[in-house]
């Protein structure tokens, strides 16, 4: 499909500079969970200046905590919902942009080599905490929205620009977008997918495992019994069963990657004093979930494992260990490869950049899932930038990739929601 006169001039209407520049001002703005707000409020003055009608709410975390879906590891104290609207003329088929603003934290800033609170223009890349996951990709939508409206062109269907916050922990504030009403036949998630479209993504589950010792002086410590000894055949189990899961995934989409389901402990708290024999053990994990599993098989699986590491060790078995099912809980979710916007998107692509897009699925969870089993919307993720670059220091995405997720999103809305040339 070639390019038509009027997509060529929005596609030359999106300002490359200035979205540079808003996205350096948008990662200044720390926001972390429970420090959203102001990223919020800028978002949305933005969103009004390039002309769209802009919806702000508060968010009733009460009442979202009553939904099946609601996922928050985070307390937080106040949180702005934030929705552009460009209204079509009729006829068109309706499209979100989903973003999220909330990022996490930078850890020790002695470790970046840029501020990761002031985004840095440098070697090709825009370096900042929030640049790949996913400040970038979210200007990038606001760019190719704006570009639109700057070049006269009436959309015939809805093109609706989501700004959320919770995601890291959850997604709270894509669940609570979906809830008020806002939903289209067709989404893009703008995730770090090194602009590959995916039309899936998985599941994960975080938990926690207490594992029961019984303490004694270090002096006499074959009269205890160590949790932290315990808990290494737990931990084989786990690795054990991470490995049997994977070895079942057949799904195309899959096929890069040798555990596209992992299981992850991140955390391990055990004993009290290098004198005494630990009487108690706490890890926490991370298990993925298969697309298309059910999250009651993933936790029954982790559960099992758990179960029958304790039945081989005679302690265990008479002290079992505590499984709980505590933070976020992603669902996985998936949409056809069939369906007209993995077509539209990957279309887009190819017209911009001359080159066909990697279609497969992200062994993350995200926001995804709430548009799509929640809202009804096929969605997929699509997005510049490189999940391997975020969370840890000197996250960057590189400017050519945010050029070519712009051009992308502003011919996917033309294209999907159809125009006129007024």
């Amino acid at each position: 499909m070639d390019i038509m006169e009027a997509e060529l001039r929005v596609l030359e209407a999106i300002d490359i500079e200035d979205m540079l520049e808003y996205l350096c001002i948008l990662i200044s703005i720390p926001s972390v969970g429970n420090e959203e707000k102001a990223a919020q409020e800028n978002v949305a003055s933005k969103l009004r200046r390039i002309g769209l009608e802009v919806d702000v709410w508060e968010l009733d975390f009460e009442a979202l905590r009553e939904h099946p879906s609601f996922s928050m590891s985070i307390e937080r104290d106040e949180g702005l919902g934030v929705v552009g609207v460009m209204e079509g003329n009729g006829g068109g088929r309706s499209l979100i942009l989903n973003g999220h603003v909330d990022v996490v934290a930078p850890g020790d800033e002695a470790n970046w080599s840029h501020p990761p609170w002031s985004g840095t223009i440098t070697e090709g890349r825009v370096y900042g905490r929030g640049a790949a996951d996913m400040k970038g990709g979210l200007c990038c939508a606001i760019y190719a929205a704006k570009a639109i409206r700057d070049s006269g062109i009436q959309l015939k269907g809805r093109l609706i620009l989501e700004s959320a916050i919770g995601e890291e922990d959850g997604g709270v504030g894509s669940l609570a977008a979906v809830l008020r009403g806002y939903s289209a036949d067709g989404a893009v998630v703008m995730e770090p997918t090194e602009l590959k479209v995916a039309p899936a993504h998985a599941g994960a589950l975080s938990f926690r495992v207490t594992v029961p010792g019984k303490s004694a002086h270090a002096c006499v410590r074959e009269e205890g019994v160590s949790a932290i000894e315990k808990f290494i055949p737990m931990c084989s189990a786990l690795k054990a069963l991470e490995e049997e899961r994977n070895k079942k995934v057949n799904n195309p989409l899959y096929v890069n990657y040798r555990l596209p389901y992992p299981l992850n402990i991140g955390k391990v708290q055990g004993g009290t004093w290098p004198g005494t024999v630990a009487e108690c053990l706490v890890f926490d994990g991370r298990i993925g979930v298969a697309v298309n599993e059910q999250v009651e098989e993933a936790r029954e699986s982790l559960e099992r494992a758990v179960a029958q590491a304790a039945q081989r060790d005679q302690w265990l078995k008479e002290h079992p260990p505590k499984v709980e099912w505590r933070g976020y809980q992603f669902d996985p979710s998936i949409i056809p490869v069939e369906h007209p916007i993995v077509k539209t998107v990957s279309g887009a692509y190819t017209e911009v950049t001359g080159k066909s897009p990697g279609i497969e699925g992200m062994t993350y969870a995200s926001d995804m899932r709430h548009l799509v089993n929640t809202g009804k919307t096929p969605t997929l993720l699509f997005g510049p930038g490189d999940v391997r670059n975020a969370h840890g220091p000197d996250e960057y995405v590189p400017v050519e990739e945010l050029v070519a997720a712009v051009r992308t999103l502003a011919l996917t809305s033309l294209r999907f929601c159809g125009y006129e040339d007024q």
